[in-house]
């Protein structure tokens, strides 16, 4: 399974740093008259020479000359351009567009090198596109390039950046986090005065801390590790009480319906709906008539169904063993929703994750475009507002 990453590059972020314009907005000829420099494929070349290793694995999305493609190509990865600039000088509907076009790919992760500005522009398109129906949550991360990294999105270094995509890339655990966007008003810096604003928020991927607050002596204790889980999944059933919760086999979900107090079907598939039993141990067409009930009693096009699920112990699948009620038409009616495969919530402790050594989760539904789909990584649930990305992979 190759490894997408999706790749920008603002050629002229940072631009004016070294001529002390403060910033590079609206400044590029007259940084360029200062005798400024181009750094940001400098940048980037820093970032993308820590997975050279693993040049074989991994294809790179980009766009053409400067925004990714020169120093992708230049390096020995495989390249695939997703978007073409109409001129030499880029400028930010070019960042915006190809973003867009990334997102189509479903990319596993997507870095760029620029400033806040740069962030700015990525997180409206992120934004926009997390409306959309099918959409699904991509991670993003900035490598610092410009003259202003206020915002929370970035790496501390190039290198550091390129260090969290080989963590991915390597199939280790990677915690996901929200990252503020922030950017000031770079006229009133230039005056000396400094006012950010946040303009959103964007998921990020950072190191793994495998030891939370709740655990003791550097292992995580299960049953305190459950709770934290299922008390994650119930914030979202009262955050969402129209929506109908498929509730997966295993002993991870049946810990949670144990903090719900509702009867639980071990070896099943329980439906759940406003922190209530709607029905237990249901089979494949009972499931798939509760769906296209719920569908169509939907008022808007809104997010209406979830799927939680686990992982088996010690082999990895997710789907296709001890889970069949979940056949291919009720998961692509799932995935058919705003959120795409956001709607699967994967529920697991990190230890049952570290006990896979590296190994992708499995998808085995029977129906291998299906399984190409749910390819990837995904986040798991391990803890209360707590996820890590792990990699979701097709049957061999």
């Amino acid at each position: 399974m190759m490894f997408k990453l999706g790749l920008v590059i603002n050629p002229i972020a940072g631009i004016g740093g070294s001529v002390a314009l403060k910033g590079s907005d609206d400044m590029v000829n007259h940084a360029l008259a200062l005798g400024a420099e181009f750094k940001a494929n400098e940048r980037t070349q820093t970032a993308l020479n820590i997975l050279l290793p693993y040049q074989d694995e991994i294809i790179i999305y980009t766009a053409n000359n400067q925004m990714g493609e020169q120093t992708a190509k230049s390096l020995g990865f495989n390249v695939e351009l997703v978007y073409q600039t109409s001129t030499d000088k880029t400028q930010a509907i070019d960042t915006e567009k190809t973003i867009s076009a990334l997102l189509t790919k479903q990319v596993d992760i997507i870095l760029f090198a620029g400033g806040d500005g740069t962030a700015r522009n990525i997180a409206k398109v992120v934004a926009l596109n997390a409306k959309k129906k099918d959409s699904s949550q991509i991670p993003v991360l900035g490598i610092p390039a410009g003259c202003k990294i206020h915002s929370g999105v970035y790496a501390i270094t190039p290198k550091a950046a390129g260090r969290v995509v080989e963590l991915m890339v390597t199939k280790q655990l990677v915690t996901l986090t929200e990252g503020d966007v922030m950017d000031i008003d770079e006229s009133l810096f230039r005056q000396g005065i400094v006012k950010a604003k946040r303009f959103g928020e964007m998921q990020i991927p950072s190191e793994l801390r495998y030891v939370q607050a709740v655990k003791s002596g550097g292992k995580e204790l299960d049953e305190l590790v459950l709770q934290d889980i299922s008390e994650d999944v119930i914030s979202h059933m009262s955050d969402n009480e129209e929506a109908l919760f498929i509730i997966g086999s295993g002993s991870t979900t049946d810990f949670l319906m144990g903090e719900l107090g509702l009867d639980n079907t071990l070896l099943g598939v329980d439906l759940v709906k406003n922190q209530m039993l709607v029905a237990n141990d249901v089979t494949e067409k009972q499931l798939w008539q509760h769906l296209i009930a719920t569908k169509e009693s939907a008022a808007t096009e809104q997010q209406n169904i979830t799927l939680v699920i686990t992982l088996i112990g010690g082999q990895g699948h997710i789907f296709g063993r001890g889970n069949q009620q979940l056949s291919p038409r009720i998961i692509r009616l799932i995935l058919e929703q705003r959120g795409g495969k956001d709607n699967i919530m994967i529920i697991a402790t990190k230890k049952k994750l570290a006990a896979l050594n590296n190994t992708p989760l499995i998808s085995d539904t029977g129906d291998n475009e299906l399984d190409q789909l749910l390819s990837g990584f995904m986040p798991i649930t391990t803890g209360y507002k707590d996820q890590v990305l792990y990699p979701v992979s097709s049957p061999v």
